[in-house]
């Protein structure tokens, strides 16, 4: 049964990456976290900042990444929608995939939801996250027994997974 907040509605736990390149990448972050708030999204746990290679071209400027645990009353389109009005806030021009950006969000997980929506860009959990260190990582610090919706893998499992200099790249800050 799912907790139900004052309002009746149904409260969603969310894992949430949060990653920058350009600018102050550490206040990038900071301002993601607190437009999030003002959006309604309550930041239950965070991980510590992490740097790492741009992915997947390690010739663009490092990253410093985080994981969020949040919880809210919006359903998987209307995070969305919110991380994608924040990124635009804070600078980001969506121009070339993977280019630098000052603020990327993207949704980890939704209440270990499985969506194959790809006409709405939005599939869950993120199609990319088990391959990424820079994500792995700080959810591992956030939530030590997070399970993988669609492949029924642990956390530690998939941080197993990676090739060792994926994870001896990337450092905590």
């Amino acid at each position: 049964m799912k907790k139900q907040d004052i309002s009746e509605k149904q409260v969603n736990h969310i894992y949430l990456a949060i990653g920058s390149n350009l600018g102050n990448r550490v206040q990038n972050i900071q301002k993601s976290k607190f437009e999030l708030e003002r959006f309604k999204i309550k930041i239950l746990k965070s991980s510590s900042h992490y740097i790492s290679e741009s992915w997947p071209n390690p010739l663009m400027p490092m990253y410093v990444n985080i994981v969020l645990k949040v919880k809210t009353n919006l359903n998987p389109l209307e995070i969305l929608k919110v991380c994608n009005s924040i990124e635009s806030k804070l600078g980001r021009i969506r121009s070339e995939k993977n280019s630098p950006r000052p603020c990327d969000i993207d949704i980890i997980d939704y209440n270990g939801k499985i969506l194959n929506k790809k006409n709405n860009k939005l599939i869950l959990p993120h199609p990319r996250m088990t391959k990424r260190n820079f994500v792995l990582l700080p959810l591992f610090e956030v939530n030590k027994s997070w399970k993988h919706a669609k492949l029924k893998m642990n956390i530690v499992e998939l941080i197993n997974t990676l090739p060792i200099k994926d994870l001896r790249s990337i450092k905590q800050l």
